[in-house]
């Protein structure tokens, strides 16, 4: 199925008041939305109407090593569905901004139905055999996190029950001693917050094993060696402080608090925004280079949930992850003709792949998207663009200096 709704966006935004002002180039908040409704209509389109297993064609990794290939839909929703659902935060409107997000919210709400109502051809893989499954779990766990009001407490209780019982099912599932304890983490998490019982041993030792795990400056380790890769933004910092987050509101103490983990992070990010380039590329290096703009995820969390690091300003930011997504979505390649998308980094490049991954693990390109989350107004939308570090750095221009921060209490 081909989809020609992206000509039909650029339409609606080029009829609205802004072309009227004769706007020619759209504004940094429309092109975000154009490409997030470009990634995500396919996918919630055709789940809200249980066909996504049916049109859905799957790339899998030319090293492909032989795991179910099923975890691929739980993957494709599970994080497109966290990287979005703190746009559908923002109340309804009749604007051309929300009337797309109406129309994927709408989507959203059907298709975590038959994600888990055993009815319906999109009924994901919870009993698959691949240990994958918790992963994804966590994604959606996440999803709900972020955005409950227009999540979850939107759910019926039928609906609510089942997912309760998928999650709880997963305890028998063995994490890997590495990131993946955060996976089993945000699970449990969010049973918490769901008002369950919820396996505080397996919360404690994901806590506790993270922290032992800092490196210092920022970084942790990826278990008990050191990564150089972006598994810091895929998961451990965003997943880490989010968990502590639910416990700190049961008010159940940990060695690092929620402030701590932040600031962690925080540091992070400055690394992380120096990474963009002054024309707007950053480094591909490391495991999964093909989850895209995911490495950005923990900058744009905390754009939209806890602002920026100080020194570093909304307009740099916006501007920086603006030319990275133009640079990296202008390449012929990115997209299948259903509409999905492929394997590669920029562009379909299927060799870059890891022996784990499909096509429906590259939505976490979409956790890029929160900052949607906040609402046009906001300085994160409104205020001028600005240069970012490495093109003040590469014209002559001050910058701020960059010193090594010790994070530990």
């Amino acid at each position: 199925m081909k989809y020609p709704i992206i000509a039909i966006i650029l339409l609606l935004f080029c009829t609205t008041e802004s072309s009227a002002r004769k706007k020619v180039t759209p504004s940094d908040r429309e092109q975000w939305v154009e490409l997030c409704y470009r990634i995500a209509a396919p996918v919630l389109e055709n789940m809200s109407r249980g066909e996504l297993q049916k049109n859905m064609t799957l790339e899998l990794s030319p090293t492909w090593d032989g795991r179910d290939k099923r975890v691929a839909y739980m993957e494709t929703f599970g994080r497109l569905m966290a990287g979005i659902s703190p746009w559908f935060n923002l109340p309804d409107d009749n604007t051309p901004e929300g009337k797309l997000r109406k129309q994927l919210h709408e989507w959203a709400l059907l298709s975590y139905k038959n994600a888990v109502d055993p009815e319906s051809p999109d009924l994901l893989g919870w009993e698959s055999t691949s240990t994958q499954r918790l992963v994804d779990a966590a994604y959606l766990a996440e999803s709900f996190l972020r955005a409950p009001k227009v999540t979850w407490e939107l759910l019926d209780t039928v609906t609510q029950r089942r997912y309760i019982e998928r999650f709880k099912a997963l305890r028998t599932v063995r994490p890997a001693y590495n990131n993946w304890l955060l996976f089993r983490g945000m699970i449990e998490a969010f049973l918490m917050f769901a008002g369950e019982k919820a396996d505080e041993y397996a919360l404690t030792v994901a806590i506790n094993k993270i922290n032992e795990w800092y490196a210092g400056d920022g970084w942790y380790n990826d278990g008990p060696e050191f990564s150089v890769d972006y598994y810091n933004s895929f998961v451990i910092h965003p997943m880490y402080v989010e968990i502590l987050e639910v416990l700190a509101e049961k008010r159940l103490r940990f060695p690092v608090s929620t402030g701590l983990a932040i600031k962690r992070m925080q540091r992070f990010n400055t690394f992380l925004e120096r990474l963009i380039s002054p024309e707007g590329t950053y480094p591909a290096f490391g495991r999964s280079i093909v989850y895209r703009l995911g490495a950005f995820q923990s900058l744009a969390l905390s754009a939209w949930k806890y602002g920026l690091p100080e020194g570093i300003s909304n307009g740099q930011v916006r501007a920086a992850l603006t030319a990275v997504m133009n640079n990296m979505f202008k390449v012929e390649g990115n997209f299948n003709e259903e509409g999905f998308l492929q394997l590669g980094f920029a562009g379909h490049q299927p060799e870059l792949a890891n022996y784990y991954t499909n096509n429906g693990s590259l939505y976490m390109t979409s956790l890029v998207f929160m900052p949607l989350g906040l609402p046009a107004e906001h300085p994160f939308w409104a205020d001028p663009a600005e240069p970012w570090t490495s093109q003040k750095a590469w014209s002559g221009k001050p910058f701020a200096r960059d010193d090594h921060q010790s994070l530990r209490r």
